[in-house]
């Protein structure tokens, strides 16, 4: 039975750790993927948020563009697009429609919707998009869609998320694991 695999992009298809190297570049930092245990980069930089902000509007198309996949993403979500859809939700902004598309077409990588909602609130796109199960790396997100629609999502372990979380809410230290998980979770909830 077909079901519909709801994904953020950032840190969870792509490597967590894609923004550091333009960090440590632009802000003469020594940062490592370890030293992330905020997920506010103003926090962990100890710049403005003014200052971020602009700096994203500058750097964001190319670390958009440049990003790699997470060990194991591609793979697993070329397998699953075989038998399921891939919805992919994400918090960046609409006018990055473009070079996400473009991403995506230059790794020929399947997609049934990309949705950029332009901040970290993704419940209602999740709502609209009727997913099953879903994808993320950051903590408050998952327990939000955990509890409100009361379905898995998969919570990928970074330095920055490691907060308790509920039942529902299933931390994995990477794709192969969440592919086990999935897996076992798609045999189990399509028995007859």
């Amino acid at each position: 039975m077909k079901k519909r695999l709801g994904l953020d992009i950032d840190g969870t298809i792509t490597d967590p750790a894609t923004f550091i190297p333009y960090l440590n570049q632009h802000f003469n930092q020594h940062l490592t993927f370890n030293d992330l245990l905020e997920y506010d980069l103003t926090t962990v930089l100890k710049i403005s948020e003014m200052e971020f902000s602009k700096w994203m509007d500058e750097h964001e198309p190319t670390i958009y563009s440049n990003a790699e996949f997470a060990k194991d993403a591609e793979e697993t979500l070329r397998e699953w697009s075989k038998k399921h859809d891939l919805v992919f939700i994400t918090a960046r902004r609409k006018h990055h429609e473009e070079v996400t598309t473009a991403w995506f077409n230059e790794r020929s990588l399947p997609f049934t919707h990309i949705e950029l909602v332009g901040g970290h609130n993704k419940i209602e796109a999740v709502r609209e998009q009727q997913v099953d199960v879903f994808f993320e790396d950051k903590h408050d997100n998952a327990v939000a869609i955990h509890e409100e629609f009361n379905i898995p999502v998969i919570l990928f372990d970074t330095p920055y998320n490691r907060m308790p979380a509920p039942e529902g809410v299933i931390r994995v230290s990477g794709w192969k694991e969440a592919r086990e998980w999935v897996n076992k979770w798609l045999l189990a909830t399509t028995k007859p």
